[in-house]
């Protein structure tokens, strides 16, 4: 694994649980990586520890300071809205060919980029998450969750990534709160229309520090510890 962009299928499907695992098992069979979330809305310095880059630091066992989070999330936004949203309400404008540039320069490790939001979200007026994986040209991870609606979603998310050329490394479905079927059976029905890819569950789990310390294996799965 050189790069893998940590991409959803909409917002709070569970994008920065599992970066934050696939961190913990990467360092547990004692590979090296590094995790960067260059773009955030929502930030509270007050919530240093509960904000994404910060759990993402914690699973690396890192120090979560203000200078930490600034140095693997350099554009945060406080309003909780799609990034160009949040940075107009800032006076501010995202500009897609610095963030690429900022992921390209962190390159050489293996690295995991997470996203915002899910694939199709605007970064500005005329770029959306999906054009920065697309210029990156790295494979994606796509998370979805097990609510109703949660299929079309999905389709249509793998749908768009594909379209661009961009390779899909593999699905994680995280178990939504009120999910109508099993995982299995989610599963199942969009890899009968998406085609068959390493699909891994992602069952709830409890509430409390570090969740993700618990969460089942995703990058062997992936292929990314071998078989």
């Amino acid at each position: 694994m050189s790069t893998l962009f940590v991409t959803a299928t909409g917002t709070e499907i569970g994008k920065t649980l599992v970066t934050a695992a696939l961190c913990h098992e990467l360092q547990a069979a004692g590979r090296p990586v590094r995790a960067l979330k260059p773009v955030l809305s929502g930030y509270d310095p007050a919530d240093l520890n509960e904000s994404d880059p910060g759990v993402l630091l914690a699973s690396l066992g890192e120090a979560v300071t203000e200078e930490t989070v600034a140095a693997i999330t350099p554009w945060r936004f406080a309003v909780p809205l799609s990034p160009d949203m949040a940075a107009a309400r800032e006076g501010r404008r995202l500009d897609l060919a610095a963030i690429v540039a900022f992921c390209r320069a962190a390159e050489g490790d293996p690295l995991l980029i997470e996203g915002i939001g899910g694939a199709m979200v605007p970064l500005d007026d005329d770029h959306t998450v999906l054009d920065w994986i697309a210029e990156l040209a790295a494979p994606a991870l796509v998370v979805a969750g097990s609510y109703l609606g949660t299929i079309s979603h999905t389709l249509t998310t793998l749908a768009a990534i594909r379209g661009r050329g961009v390779a899909v490394a593999g699905l994680v479905i995280s178990e939504s709160p009120e999910s109508p079927v099993p995982l299995s059976e989610t599963a199942e029905t969009i890899n009968r229309h998406a085609g068959p890819l390493p699909t891994i569950l992602v069952p709830r789990l409890s509430a409390g520090p570090a969740p993700w310390r618990a969460a089942p294996p995703i990058a062997r799965p992936l292929g990314l510890l071998g078989k």
